[in-house]
């Protein structure tokens, strides 16, 4: 196989925006940490437990940054131009969707004990293709009042009946709903916004790091109080509207989890405009740069393993115990690496790619 021709070296292109790179490639390590690590519930007080912030988080960050991809590739800071352009955009993230949710599926099937993500992207995909047009004023309001709402109405749809019994839980996996689409559909939206937002801009990248930390602490520091006041908790629809936890869905996992992520976009922004430190992170900006080709993987690396020691691919116990975090993340930096300095684009984006071509020939 040829070396990459320029325009498709991600790593080195000068149009790549090297700090959301940066971000993919925290995102995957993250989640892979989440599934794969003992994770100590978080604890201000006690370092020991700051890992958990890979819990829940690493996901939301992934699908913020999924939101600026399809920004970036519908035009940027610009709002896309109508006609001819914009439909072939919408036509090609509705493929994209739909090969999404197939690949999501086959990773299902191998009855991995993971909540593979890639269904909920493809509805996600889907949700987006109307707000293509919106400037990122408007797509910040939108984010903000999804915020602000969704939380709310979260604890009524986990309660409707079609979830219940075998039937219903093959559905929730299908549709992605351990990361339901109405709440996670925030994220995409905010991710929109800062893509339309400029991030070449210095100013951007320091507006999204100092909002989106304060946000996170308004919204972590109103969950501490709230505990330190009801410390046993509890199960009401209050308590679950307005949760915290990780995979909760509730109002302040929203808004911490959600400024938490625009807080690491904007720091990994202001780190690669320098250049020493671009260059060191290259390994993590080539993992970001195949974020699905490093996702895929690591599923299918787990599955394998699993198979031949434990002979189980559903014992998640089993493989926690194996310790295989370091091996697994330690292979997807170096496979990536490796890859993108040779071939640029990943083997996974590159079918996706050429699928894209070949249905929707320009």
């Amino acid at each position: 196989m040829a070396a990459a021709s320029a325009v498709d070296r991600p790593l080195f292109s000068p149009a790549r925006l090297q700090g959301i790179d940066l971000a993919r490639g925290i995102a995957v390590i993250g989640m892979l940490a989440a599934h794969l690590v003992y994770l100590a519930e978080w604890d201000w007080r006690d370092p020991g437990t700051w890992t958990d912030v890979a819990n829940g988080r690493s996901s939301i960050l992934f699908a913020t940054l999924a939101g600026v991809s399809i920004a970036l590739v519908t035009g940027g800071a610009s709002r896309p131009a109508p006609g001819r352009e914009l439909g072939r955009a919408r036509r090609a993230l509705a493929l994209r969707a739909l090969l999404l949710w197939l690949i999501g599926l086959v990773l299902i099937a191998t009855q991995v004990p993971a909540f593979i993500i890639l269904p909920t992207y493809a509805v996600l995909f889907l949700l987006a293709l109307p707000l293509l047009r919106l400037r990122a004023r408007t797509l910040w309001i939108v984010a903000a009042g999804l915020a602000a709402t969704m939380p709310w109405i979260e604890p009524l749809l986990d309660g409707l009946p079609v979830w219940r019994g075998e039937q219903g839980a093959m559905l929730m996996l299908v549709a992605g709903w351990h990361y339901p689409f109405p709440v996670w559909a925030v994220f995409v939206v905010a991710g929109l916004a800062a893509g339309r937002s400029g991030l070449g801009r210095p100013r951007t990248a320091w507006t999204l790091l100092a909002a989106g930390a304060a946000l996170a602490a308004l919204a972590y520091g109103a969950d501490a109080l709230r505990t330190a006041l009801h410390p046993a908790g509890g199960r009401s629809y209050l308590d679950a509207a307005l949760a915290a936890r990780p995979h909760s869905g509730g109002l302040l996992e929203v808004f911490g989890g959600g400024g938490l992520a625009l807080a690491a976009i904007g720091l990994c922004l202001l780190l690669c405009r320098v250049r020493p430190v671009g260059a060191v992170l290259l390994p993590l900006r080539a993992v970001g740069s195949m974020p699905l080709t490093a996702y895929v993987g690591q599923i299918i690396a787990w599955v394998l393993v699993a198979a031949l020691v434990l002979g189980d691919v559903r014992d998640l116990q089993g493989m926690r115990n194996l310790q295989p975090f370091w091996p697994f993340a330690g292979a997807t930096i170096m496979f990536c690496t490796a890859w993108g300095l040779r071939w640029g684009r990943g083997p996974v984006e590159r079918l996706l790619a050429w699928v894209t071509r070949w249905v929707l020939p320009r």
